[in-house]
């Protein structure tokens, strides 16, 4: 019996591949709310993608005439491209449901939000980004965000200490 294409492509890739992360946007913003959004991209940005290269950091979404772009993201050209090769930090359309690009339009309009990309993946076949509408934080906040982390991880180190002096 032979199998659709779609069968096919969904036996070929499942699950979720990562391909970048953006780590500075959680230490620089307070995260309220994530969306995953779809990409539109040419052929050799896939390809690139696929190589597993991209770079999220200096990246953000605008929100413009009822639609959801996103710019600076890093996709490097395709080695084996030719002329029909893509430009590296082109802006891309964002593909949101109309309810989701309002929402986040009202939000966005507040003092001190934004909405910035947090991952680039491929899930089931499909180039994705998790977009986040984020706050950002004070010096202060980030000063104690990473004071929470040491001690949450100086906890960890005391109670692993204490089942090991126990089992012995």
């Amino acid at each position: 019996m032979a199998k659709t294409k779609k069968a096919q492509a969904k036996a070929k890739e499942s699950g979720r591949k990562l391909i970048a992360q953006n780590k500075k946007a959680r230490h620089d913003y307070t995260i309220l709310d994530t969306y995953e959004s779809g990409l539109v991209l040419t052929g050799t940005e896939v390809k690139s993608l696929r190589q597993g290269r991209a770079s999220l950091v200096d990246g953000f979404v605008q929100l413009d005439g009822g639609e959801a772009w996103l710019h600076n993201v890093h996709i490097p050209e395709y080695a084996q491209g030719t002329w029909t090769n893509h430009s590296a930090r082109r802006k891309r359309k964002l593909l949101l449901h109309r309810s989701e690009i309002d929402k986040l339009d009202r939000a966005a309009q507040e003092t001190g939000h934004t909405v910035v990309p947090l991952q680039l993946y491929f899930k089931e076949g499909r180039a994705k980004v998790e977009i986040a509408l984020a706050k950002g934080k004070k010096e202060y906040d980030k000063r104690q965000t990473l004071r929470e982390k040491q001690d949450r991880r100086e906890a960890e180190r005391v109670i692993s200490a204490v089942r090991r002096r126990a089992r012995s």
